[in-house]
């Protein structure tokens, strides 16, 4: 099972804020971590869960929301701008020593822009899409998100934040970083 893969009956919504979760408790375990190899594991992991749990609410619940709710696109050009600063934290993350201060200073500075983007989603964003779509489609959903965080780049690649976007450079992105993951993937 893929660390995103959360196991349950629940649908869209219900999915991606128990993956918040999940992130939230991740951010804690890298944070935490006893020695560099651990906090490596842990990271790696928050890496890949915080790309394509990105890229799915990009492709999926972005474009449902401009759609659905009322000034959608207001709230979701409000997400995809707090998205794109994360994916550059994130990146610039991935060039430092995982085991220097600058590095622990900095994933708080991510940890705190993460959250503070996963309370907007889920007040602004997802609770509206609950009351505008029906529980049904709200479940068919769940499984449309599954398969795009499947197909899912697992970095950050700042500036692909759209629907449009992220079909286009996605896939080769995505190839390209299960590449480098086969590679760098720690032990």
């Amino acid at each position: 099972m893929s660390p995103a893969t959360i196991n349950s009956t629940s649908d869209a919504v219900d999915f991606l804020v128990e993956q918040h979760g999940r992130i939230r408790q991740l951010f804690v375990e890298t944070a935490q971590a006893s020695d560099v190899k651990e906090r490596e594991k842990k990271f790696y992991e928050l890496r890949r869960l915080l790309a394509v749990h990105e890229t799915a609410e990009e492709e999926i619940i972005h474009p449902r929301a401009r759609r659905e709710i009322g000034d959608g696109a207001g709230i979701v050009e409000a997400r995809l701008e707090e998205e794109n600063k994360a994916k550059k934290q994130l990146a610039d993350l991935e060039e430092l020593d995982i085991g220097s201060v600058e590095f622990e200073v900095k994933l708080d500075g991510l940890r705190r822009a993460v959250l503070a983007h996963a309370e907007h989603e889920e007040t602004e964003e997802f609770n509206r899409l609950r009351q505008e779509m029906d529980p049904d489609s709200l479940q068919r959903m769940r499984s449309t998100v599954e398969f795009a965080e499947a197909m899912a780049p697992t970095r950050p690649h700042p500036g692909v934040e759209s629907a449009a976007a992220n079909a286009l450079v996605g896939p080769f992105a995505a190839m390209m970083d299960r590449a480098k993951d086969m590679i760098t993937k720690p032990r």
